[in-house]
C-alpha cells in the first residue's frame, strides 16, 4: 500500500479518536454542571397571584396581624359564616398574641409567614430576610403547633432571586394576590365591599389586612354578597392543591392562525410599580 494511503488512513483514525475523547469530555462537564447546579423550581410553582381553579372557590387572606382587638372578632364572623381564611401574620404581633394564632390555628385556618417587623425585603440584604423569616417560623411554630409552609413578603416587595434561596431554605410557597381594596388607605366599608365584589373571580387571592376597623367591619355584607354569587372560600393551600392548568387548543390545521399556548395555573409576579404599593 502506497505511503500517502497508509498516512492518510493513520489521521482519519487519530482524528477520530480525538474527536471521541472531546466529546466524551464535553458529555462529563454538563453532567457534572448539573449535578453541581441543579434546576431551580420554576417560578410558577413557586409563586402564586391566583390559582386556575374548576369550581367557583377563591381564598380570602388577612394581613399584619393579629390584632388583640379586631382579629377575635374576625374569628367569631368566620366562624359564623363556616368560611375558613388564611392569616399572614407578623412575627412580632404573634409574640405578643400567642392564644389568637392559636385558635386561629385550632379553628381550621391557615397560618403564613409575613415577617418579623414588616420591612421591605426587596431592599434587604440575605442575612436581614432570613432572621425576619426564621423569627417569624419559630413565633408561629410555638403558637400553632406547627411550623407555616406559606410566605407573603411585605408589600409584596421580594426578587426573583430571593424567591428562590427562601423556597429552598424555608420550603416555602410565596403567596401574592390579585385582589386588593386597597383597605389600609381606610376608604370605608363599603368602598372595600365594593372593591372585592368587583374583582373577585374563581381562584382569586383576595388580599386586605385584619388590623383595620373598617376592613372588619365590611367583612359581614362581603361574605354574604360572596357566597349570594356563589363563591365558595378555602384556604391557600387547599386552593393551590386544586389548581387546574388550562387546556391547550389543538394543532391547527393548513393555514390557520397558531394556537394560543396553555395558560400556567399561576398568574404572574406583580410589577414592579405594584411592589411598591403599602398593601400587604
Amino acid at each position: 500500500m502506497p505511503l500517502f494511503v497508509l498516512m492518510s488512513v493513520y489521521l482519519y483514525f487519530a482524528t477520530a479518536i480525538a474527536a471521541l475523547g472531546i466529546g466524551a469530555e464535553s458529555i462529563s462537564a454538563t453532567q457534572d454542571a448539573k449535578r453541581e447546579n441543579p434546576a431551580a423550581p420554576e417560578e410558577s410553582s413557586i409563586t402564586f397571584n391566583s390559582v386556575h381553579v374548576d369550581g367557583p372557590y377563591i381564598a380570602m387572606t388577612f394581613d399584619d396581624g393579629p390584632s388583640a382587638t379586631l382579629t377575635p372578632k374576625l374569628l367569631d364572623l368566620l366562624a359564623a359564616h363556616h368560611i375558613k381564611a388564611t392569616f399572614f401574620v407578623i412575627g412580632e404581633n404573634v409574640a405578643e398574641h400567642p392564644e389568637i394564632v392559636a385558635r386561629a390555628a385550632r379553628e381550621g385556618h391557615e397560618i403564613g409567614n409575613h415577617s418579623w417587623s414588616h420591612p421591605n425585603f426587596g431592599k434587604m440584604p440575605d442575612q436581614g430576610v432570613r432572621s425576619q423569616l426564621q423569627r417569624t417560623d419559630d413565633a408561629i411554630k410555638n403558637a400553632a403547633g406547627e411550623r407555616p409552609t406559606l410566605m407573603r413578603p411585605p408589600y409584596g416587595s421580594i426578587t426573583a432571586r430571593e424567591k428562590r434561596w427562601i423556597h429552598d431554605e424555608f420550603g416555602y410557597r410565596i403567596i401574592l394576590w390579585d385582589v386588593d381594596p386597597l383597605d389600609w388607605k381606610r376608604p370605608g366599608p363599603a368602598v372595600v365591599r365594593s372593591r372585592i365584589l368587583k374583582e373577585t373571580q374563581p381562584g382569586s387571592i383576595v388580599l386586605s389586612h385584619d388590623i383595620h376597623p373598617g376592613t372588619i367591619e365590611a367583612m359581614p355584607s362581603t361574605f354574604d354578597a360572596l357566597e349570594a354569587k356563589g363563591f365558595k372560600f378555602v384556604t391557600i393551600s387547599e386552593l393551590i392543591r386544586m389548581a387546574k392548568p388550562k387546556a391547550s387548543h389543538p394543532s391547527p390545521s393548513p393555514g390557520e392562525n397558531a394556537p394560543t399556548s396553555a395558560i400556567p395555573a399561576v398568574s404572574p409576579s406583580p410589577t414592579p410599580a405594584q411592589r411598591a404599593s403599602p398593601s400587604g
